[in-house]
């Protein structure tokens, strides 16, 4: 079995450190009133391939809309690593802006089409 990349990251202040294991592909970009705001960058991992290793305390979670996606950000810098999506609730949303030493601009990805919600779930 080939080894997977181990990816680290946090939130701007540090407060919250997380890894994540497995290779950048998949990944998206939403264009839904929340994710456009804050500029998230999707990569759906295993939760057994995330590690939250510092930080719970300072997160806090913002539910909107329907309520099923959990956007967790840290309570001191306002940024959101991570998040439970409405869109994959098995998963963890890792937001590739908060991985160290990764350039998002140069990494392949495509769109989802959030403000449409249902039909783009319906296209995937």
């Amino acid at each position: 079995m080939e080894a997977m990349t181990t990816w680290r990251g946090s939130c701007h202040c540090g407060a919250v450190r997380f890894e994540a294991d497995g290779e950048l592909e998949g990944l998206e970009y939403c264009n839904c009133s929340y994710c456009a705001r804050a500029g998230f960058l999707h990569w759906y991992v295993a939760p057994a391939r995330f590690r939250l290793l510092s930080g719970d305390a300072a997160l806090e979670d913002y539910q909107f809309g329907t309520r099923s996606s959990h956007n967790r950000f840290c309570r001191t810098c306002g940024v959101t690593p991570f998040r439970r999506p409405r869109s994959d609730p098995d998963k963890v949303d890792v937001n590739v802006r908060c991985l160290e030493g990764v350039d998002p601009e140069a990494l392949p990805r495509r769109t989802f089409v959030g403000i449409h919600w249902e039909q783009a779930i319906l296209d995937r």
